[in-house]
Protein backbone atom coordinates (compact mmCIF):
# COMPACT_ATOMS: atom_id res chain seq x y z
CA UNK A 1 0.00 0.00 0.00
CA UNK A 2 1.01 3.48 -1.08
CA UNK A 3 -0.03 6.35 1.35
CA UNK A 4 1.36 10.20 0.74
CA UNK A 5 0.79 13.79 2.76
CA UNK A 6 1.87 16.66 4.29
CA UNK A 7 1.79 18.58 7.50
CA UNK A 8 2.50 22.44 8.43
CA UNK A 9 4.03 22.33 11.70
CA UNK A 10 4.77 25.58 13.91
CA UNK A 11 8.33 24.99 14.23
CA UNK A 12 12.22 25.23 12.74
CA UNK A 13 13.41 23.08 10.38
CA UNK A 14 15.92 22.45 13.02
CA UNK A 15 13.69 21.40 15.52
CA UNK A 16 11.56 19.03 13.29
CA UNK A 17 15.29 17.54 12.23
CA UNK A 18 16.39 17.18 15.63
CA UNK A 19 12.68 15.01 16.64
CA UNK A 20 12.80 12.73 13.80
CA UNK A 21 16.23 11.79 14.57
CA UNK A 22 15.01 11.47 18.36
CA UNK A 23 13.99 8.04 20.12
CA UNK A 24 12.43 10.28 22.86
CA UNK A 25 10.23 11.62 20.50
CA UNK A 26 9.20 8.78 18.46
CA UNK A 27 8.51 6.81 21.69
CA UNK A 28 5.87 10.18 22.38
CA UNK A 29 4.62 9.55 18.53
CA UNK A 30 4.21 5.67 17.34
CA UNK A 31 0.76 4.39 18.39
CA UNK A 32 0.78 1.78 20.74
CA UNK A 33 4.63 2.13 21.69
CA UNK A 34 6.26 0.41 24.40
CA UNK A 35 9.54 0.93 24.17
CA UNK A 36 11.86 2.52 21.45
CA UNK A 37 15.54 2.43 22.06
CA UNK A 38 18.46 3.64 20.00
CA UNK A 39 19.99 6.36 18.13
CA UNK A 40 19.70 8.06 14.57
CA UNK A 41 23.29 6.38 13.36
CA UNK A 42 22.75 2.81 14.86
CA UNK A 43 19.04 2.58 14.00
CA UNK A 44 15.94 1.96 16.57
CA UNK A 45 14.49 -0.70 17.93
CA UNK A 46 11.28 -0.72 19.43
CA UNK A 47 8.03 -2.67 20.61
CA UNK A 48 4.77 -1.64 19.63
CA UNK A 49 1.35 -3.30 20.23
CA UNK A 50 -1.43 -3.10 18.15
CA UNK A 51 -4.82 -3.61 17.13
CA UNK A 52 -6.40 -4.91 14.12
CA UNK A 53 -9.53 -5.69 13.16
CA UNK A 54 -9.83 -9.20 15.87
CA UNK A 55 -5.62 -9.35 15.77
CA UNK A 56 -3.87 -8.01 18.57
CA UNK A 57 -0.24 -8.20 18.87
CA UNK A 58 3.05 -6.88 19.83
CA UNK A 59 5.60 -6.04 17.19
CA UNK A 60 8.89 -6.21 17.95
CA UNK A 61 11.51 -4.55 15.57
CA UNK A 62 13.82 -2.04 14.27
CA UNK A 63 14.11 0.91 12.26
CA UNK A 64 16.85 2.40 9.88
CA UNK A 65 17.69 5.64 8.65
CA UNK A 66 19.13 6.15 5.72
CA UNK A 67 19.26 8.79 2.95
CA UNK A 68 19.80 12.01 5.32
CA UNK A 69 20.21 15.57 4.31
CA UNK A 70 20.65 17.15 7.15
CA UNK A 71 17.48 19.56 7.78
CA UNK A 72 16.20 18.32 3.96
CA UNK A 73 15.38 14.49 3.52
CA UNK A 74 15.73 11.07 5.43
CA UNK A 75 14.00 7.50 4.65
CA UNK A 76 13.09 5.30 7.31
CA UNK A 77 12.94 1.59 6.74
CA UNK A 78 11.76 -0.66 9.40
CA UNK A 79 10.21 -3.89 9.99
CA UNK A 80 8.30 -5.68 12.72
CA UNK A 81 7.44 -9.15 13.31
CA UNK A 82 4.15 -9.70 15.95
CA UNK A 83 4.49 -13.77 16.22
CA UNK A 84 1.69 -15.43 14.80
CA UNK A 85 -0.06 -12.64 13.88
CA UNK A 86 2.81 -11.99 10.79
CA UNK A 87 5.15 -8.88 10.24
CA UNK A 88 4.92 -5.19 8.94
CA UNK A 89 7.49 -3.90 6.92
CA UNK A 90 8.01 -0.47 4.87
CA UNK A 91 9.48 2.64 4.39
CA UNK A 92 8.81 6.62 4.46
CA UNK A 93 10.91 9.38 2.42
CA UNK A 94 10.20 12.43 4.58
CA UNK A 95 11.02 15.96 3.42
CA UNK A 96 11.14 18.70 5.49
CA UNK A 97 11.12 22.34 4.10
CA UNK A 98 10.59 25.71 5.31
CA UNK A 99 7.84 28.10 5.24
CA UNK A 100 6.50 31.27 6.83
CA UNK A 101 4.75 29.09 9.82
CA UNK A 102 7.74 27.20 10.19
CA UNK A 103 8.50 23.47 7.94
CA UNK A 104 6.56 21.82 5.51
CA UNK A 105 7.19 18.10 6.12
CA UNK A 106 5.85 15.44 3.54
CA UNK A 107 5.66 11.99 3.59
CA UNK A 108 5.36 8.85 1.00
CA UNK A 109 4.85 5.18 2.54
CA UNK A 110 5.11 2.34 1.37
CA UNK A 111 4.37 -0.69 3.53
CA UNK A 112 3.55 -4.39 2.86
CA UNK A 113 2.09 -7.08 5.78
CA UNK A 114 2.13 -10.63 5.65
CA UNK A 115 0.63 -13.67 7.54
CA UNK A 116 -2.93 -13.11 9.95
CA UNK A 117 -2.70 -9.47 9.51
CA UNK A 118 -2.61 -9.99 5.19
CA UNK A 119 -6.05 -12.19 5.27
CA UNK A 120 -8.01 -9.64 6.95
CA UNK A 121 -8.32 -7.91 3.69
CA UNK A 122 -6.34 -5.21 1.71
CA UNK A 123 -9.57 -2.85 2.82
CA UNK A 124 -9.06 -3.05 6.50
CA UNK A 125 -5.50 -3.04 6.31
CA UNK A 126 -5.23 -0.21 4.32
CA UNK A 127 -7.31 1.96 6.37
CA UNK A 128 -5.43 1.21 9.57
CA UNK A 129 -2.32 1.62 8.32
CA UNK A 130 -3.60 5.61 7.01
CA UNK A 131 -5.47 5.47 10.43
CA UNK A 132 -1.48 4.70 11.90
CA UNK A 133 0.16 7.47 9.98
CA UNK A 134 -2.51 9.96 10.70
CA UNK A 135 -1.97 9.33 13.99
CA UNK A 136 1.90 9.44 14.63
CA UNK A 137 2.11 12.43 12.16
CA UNK A 138 -0.73 14.35 14.46
CA UNK A 139 1.26 13.35 17.75
CA UNK A 140 4.70 14.29 16.02
CA UNK A 141 3.12 18.05 14.96
CA UNK A 142 1.61 18.14 19.09
CA UNK A 143 5.15 16.98 20.49
CA UNK A 144 6.62 20.07 18.78
CA UNK A 145 3.95 22.63 18.96
CA UNK A 146 2.01 21.72 22.17
CA UNK A 147 -1.77 20.24 21.73
CA UNK A 148 -4.15 22.28 19.80
CA UNK A 149 -5.95 24.68 21.83
CA UNK A 150 -10.07 23.61 21.87
CA UNK A 151 -11.27 27.14 21.53
CA UNK A 152 -15.06 28.56 21.56
CA UNK A 153 -16.56 29.25 18.07
CA UNK A 154 -17.12 33.08 17.93
CA UNK A 155 -20.50 33.29 18.36
CA UNK A 156 -20.87 30.86 21.37
CA UNK A 157 -23.52 32.21 23.78
CA UNK A 158 -21.84 34.17 26.80
CA UNK A 159 -22.53 32.21 30.41
CA UNK A 160 -25.41 34.11 31.36
CA UNK A 161 -26.60 33.54 27.47
CA UNK A 162 -25.99 30.39 28.44
CA UNK A 163 -28.24 29.64 31.49
CA UNK A 164 -31.23 31.85 30.39
CA UNK A 165 -31.51 29.38 26.72
CA UNK A 166 -31.47 26.31 29.23
CA UNK A 167 -34.24 27.76 31.21
CA UNK A 168 -36.43 28.21 28.22
CA UNK A 169 -35.20 24.73 27.03
CA UNK A 170 -36.24 22.99 30.23
CA UNK A 171 -38.96 24.92 31.23
CA UNK A 172 -37.32 25.98 34.07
Amino acid sequence: MHMSDEREIAAPVAEVWAALLSADTLMACVPGAKEVTGNAEDGFEATVVQKVGPVKATFKGNVVLSNLVEGESLTLTGEGKGGAAGFAKGGADVKLAATEVGTLLSYEVDAKVGGKLAQLGSRLIDGFAKKMADQFFTNFQENLEGPAEASEPEDAPEEGEKKGLLKRLTGG
